[in-house]
């Protein structure tokens, strides 16, 4: 992976919009997939993504854009997967190009909801992907603050350290700082629960707990994600570290967190079904949280928040009950 690797985006969201963002500042030209012709055509003509961070001007004439699947992966050496977890099998369901001699960077939070696998495990499991041709893009980052071009850090998962590095320095510049890791393992699994938590948080943040409290569930918060991965994949790793600790926070506490958001209409009485409908962009933890119970019948790991959050979304346990209950079991 060098300066002439051809980089495509298979994803039109807002977080896939930002990393075309960071990408424009190192890369001549890259390609960029839309399931929908239409919003190609708008983009075109209008200079931006017509549905996402629509401040975001782009130079069009350096963008390749598809509506096909197979071409953009056929005219790509590295592909950036950047669509919520939950429909990533959908949208790949169309791919006879072969994805096994390509460089694939997961920026998706989430688990494959049928097959209960992070994104690197599915790669390998179903496309042949080499483990060391995987990699996973790691926050603290909200797409919305890299559009406004605030100081942003992100962490490049690899075992291959060398291609972390390569590509961390096609997202590197003025606003963006990176570092690299080789646990795709820990920091896959740690996006997907930091969503879960940001729920918990959003949770009570509806039913008017305070900010001491919420210290207290986001400090339990990380121990919980610690004891997860510790036990689904020993290594060792520094929790707090800003790919692990930095994403729970920001995720946690940040306006720009639907996840968060997603918790407080859920907190403040919203049935699960409305808050989605009203939710403009996904809320990976909804998913995530039913994957990770399943996950952990295996593991028996203690995780107080997740089943919290679990019981309340899936089994319809009063917020005020499940959380009371929940508040007994944080230290």
């Amino acid at each position: 992976m060098d300066e002439s690797s051809r980089v495509g985006i298979i994803g039109s969201g807002s977080w896939a919009t930002a990393i075309a963002k960071m990408l424009m500042n190192n890369v001549l030209e890259m390609n960029w997939y839309f399931r929908n012709p239409k919003h190609i055509k708008k983009f075109r003509k209008h200079g931006h993504n017509p549905n996402y961070l629509t401040s975001v001007d782009f130079i069009t004439d350096k963008i390749h854009f598809y509506s096909d699947i197979n071409q953009i992966v056929e005219e790509s050496d590295v592909i950036i997967l950047a669509v919520p977890s939950a429909f990533l099998k959908n949208a790949l369901s169309e791919l006879s190009v072969p994805l096994k001699d390509k460089v694939v960077i997961s920026a998706v939070k989430g688990l494959i909801p049928d097959e209960n696998m992070i994104i690197g495990t599915f790669l390998n499991t179903f496309y042949d992907v080499p483990l060391e041709n995987i990699g996973v893009i790691s926050g603290p980052c909200h797409a919305e603050e890299v559009a406004l071009e605030r100081l942003s850090y992100l962490t490049i998962a690899c075992q291959d350290v060398k291609k972390a590095r390569s590509f961390a320095s096609f997202l590197q510049c003025g606003y963006i700082k990176t570092s690299v890791s080789d646990d795709i393992y820990g920091t896959e699994f740690s996006a997907v629960l930091k969503n879960i938590m940001a729920i918990a948080s959003g949770i009570c943040h509806g039913m008017g707990y305070g900010d001491n409290f919420q210290a207290v569930l986001m400090s339990n918060g990380i121990q919980e994600i610690k004891r997860f991965v510790d036990t689904v994949h020993p290594i060792t790793r520094d929790i707090k570290s800003s790919a692990y600790l930095g994403d729970l926070l920001v995720t946690g506490y940040s306006q720009f967190s639907r996840n968060r958001t997603f918790g407080t209409m859920i907190g403040k009485g919203y049935s699960v079904k409305y808050a989605q409908m009203e939710m403009l962009m996904v809320a990976e933890g909804y998913y995530a949280v039913k994957s990770i119970k399943e996950i952990n019948e295996k593991y028996k790991v203690n995780m107080p928040i997740t089943d919290a959050v679990y019981n309340i979304i899936y089994e319809k346990i009063s917020p005020s009950i499940e959380i009371r209950l929940l508040t007994e079991n944080l230290r």
